[in-house]
């Protein structure tokens, strides 16, 4: 079929499943199914709103340029003669809907993908399968058949291998991990590829991993993706990847992976930035989607973009791209990447296009210093630079280059104190928290300049609110007298919090003191945590003994160490040490 050569331009279409979700706090990893039918069955008025905001949603995506578009998930849409009666039932209401949803994309151009966990489960699923490799493959080789043969008109499936459903996930199917070596995932790979090949579909594979288990490392580590992929050529294949080699975040060099092999990749891209606000303000990416388009020049076979614009992250804040005008922020890094990729604009030509297409004025400049100044201010305040532009890796992991704020967490303690006067120098340190302050006045000017194009203000005086906490916090990790900037912390929280009601970052405040000194602390990460990609010998030892033998010490410490959402959101710190 023609899309097996063609450049692949995806976006992810969940945003109208989640118009009427009332959760305080949303999973936005995929559908939240257990939402939509916890009567038992999808109400008439939820799916005609999905299918009038999936119109409109389809609609614009094409408009902007898009030509795929991406759904979760298999396991809702292959049903089973052993499936209780109520769970048959249920997957034929969503295999109605998402007929509709897929005669949609068809009218609007737009090839439709459908994504999966490998490999989802149920009771009936786990009994069946007997943790058994074989039946495993057989089983997900089935299922993507009968998907093919029930709904031709699909363009292909996108597989994640190397994270499984949240803590937090109900319903009817749960995923888990199921390939945990390179030879494991490459003979999954060697069943799957025949089913897609006879059906003429392409099987998007991606290297996204969160460090579980020997593959644990396919994102960045060119050893391991060598095992897995050498060889193993077929026309159908894509191997998907994100852009750096950690989540989106800023900071990150470009995977060099892109440069490995001639098999044909798929770059992903965040749109939606899920560690820098979730568009409820702007958080431009132009300059440095535009960096990443130039450095691929050299990358053989490339075969698109997948574009994130809603998924990804834990958070209350919703703003539906391409929806409701409080998503504007999202779209423009939306229509931005995809004319930076597609037509190969500069940042700055995309940005003007959006200008005068949307606000109808080919006076830009307005906007061009508003989205420059939102990207400064997240880089230099958001982001402590000095650290993020650090490289660190532990076990099969690159840490991330922001910590004191994750999802919409602010996390100010004695121990991110440490850590990071362990790698930040005292007079450095007060260089940031000038820096800080000093970004904090481009919210105000930010303000001013949306009043002039009639864009949302409401945003930067919430962006403002939030980012002065993130600046005194600044003051209590690198200033002295700690004790007087946690009590001027704690007012200031109490006041965030009477303004702002949810959904509002949470403020995160624990003044207890942590047991380790400075200079053992620093012995301690010199000695679990290295600079480059390689493993040490000593990482080999540690991942045999530490955290293998001792799984309940460290399970135990992690809960005294770490945070409450960080045991109960995405797989949980604990799946880091598998």
């Amino acid at each position: 079929m023609k899309y097996l050569d063609e450049q692949l331009l995806i976006i992810d279409g969940i945003g109208p499943f989640f118009r009427n979700n009332c959760r305080k706090e949303i999973n936005w990893s995929k559908i939240d199914f257990s939402d939509l039918d916890s009567s038992g069955t999808i109400a008439t008025e939820r799916r005609v709103q999905i299918e009038e905001d999936f119109r409109t949603f389809a609609g614009r995506a094409s408009e902007i340029g898009y030509n795929a578009i991406t759904l979760d998930d298999l396991a809702h849409l292959t049903p089973d003669p052993l499936y209780p009666e109520a769970l048959r039932q249920k997957i034929e209401q969503y295999r109605a809907l998402y007929r509709t949803l897929f005669q949609i994309a068809a009218e609007t151009g737009l090839k439709m993908f459908i994504t999966t966990d490998l490999l989802f489960f149920n009771p009936i699923i786990h009994q069946r399968l007997e943790n058994n490799p074989k039946k495993t493959r057989a089983f997900a080789a089935e299922s993507c058949r009968q998907f093919f043969e029930d709904f031709p008109e699909t363009a292909g499936i996108i597989f994640r291998i190397g994270e499984s459903d949240g803590v937090d996930v109900e319903g009817d199917f749960q995923s888990r991990i199921v390939l945990n070596t390179p030879g494991q995932a490459r003979q999954m790979l060697k069943a799957l590829l025949p089913v897609f090949e006879t059906h003429g579909k392409l099987l998007i594979f991606r290297t996204w991993t969160v460090g579980v288990s020997k593959l644990g490392d396919l994102i960045w580590n060119k050893e391991t993706f060598h095992q897995l992929f050498d060889d193993l050529h077929s026309p159908n294949l894509i191997i998907s990847m994100k852009y750096g080699e950690s989540d989106f975040f800023r900071y990150l060099p470009l995977n060099k992976l892109f440069f490995e092999s001639d098999h044909r990749k798929l770059i992903e891209l965040q749109c939606r930035r899920e560690y820098e606000g979730f568009g409820r303000y702007p958080s431009y990416v132009g300059h440095d989607y535009e960096a990443i388009r130039k450095q691929l020049v050299s990358a053989r076979n490339m075969a698109g973009i997948s574009v994130w614009c809603q998924s990804g992250g834990w958070s209350g804040f919703r703003c539906l791209t391409l929806l409701e005008k409080e998503g504007v922020w999202n779209e423009i890094n939306t229509y931005v990447t995809l004319r930076v990729f597609r037509d190969k604009l500069t940042a700055d030509q995309a940005l003007q296009a959006w200008c005068k297409q949307h606000l109808g004025t080919p006076n830009w400049q307005p906007l061009r210093e508003l989205m420059e100044l939102s990207e400064h201010t997240i880089k230099h305040l958001l982001y402590i630079d000095e650290f993020a532009t650090r490289r660190i890796f532990f076990r099969r992991l690159r840490l991330p280059p922001l910590i004191a704020v994750y999802w919409k967490h602010i996390l100010i303690s004695h121990l991110v104190r440490k850590v990071l006067r362990c790698y930040i120098s005292a007079n450095t340190g007060r260089e940031l928290v000038r820096t800080g302050y000093q970004a904090l006045k481009n919210i105000r000017r930010m303000k001013e300049l949306a009043g002039e194009l009639g864009l949302p203000q409401e945003c930067f005086d919430f962006q403002h609110d939030t980012f002065r906490i993130i600046a005194a916090a600044r003051a209590y990790y690198f200033l002295p007298h700690p004790q007087r900037t946690l009590k001027l912390l704690a007012r200031m929280k109490e006041n965030y919090e009477a303004k702002w009601p949810e959904p509002r970052y949470a403020v995160q405040i624990d003044p207890k003191p942590f047991p380790l000194r400075r200079t053992h602390l620093h012995r301690i990460i010199k000695i679990l945590f290295r600079q480059h990609r390689g493993y040490r010998m000593l990482d080999r030892l540690l991942a045999v003994t530490l955290y293998t033998l001792l799984g309940p010490l460290v399970r135990r410490a992690n809960r005294r160490i770490f945070p409450d959402f960080a045991q109960e959101q995405a797989m949980g710190i604990n799946s880091v040490f598998k």
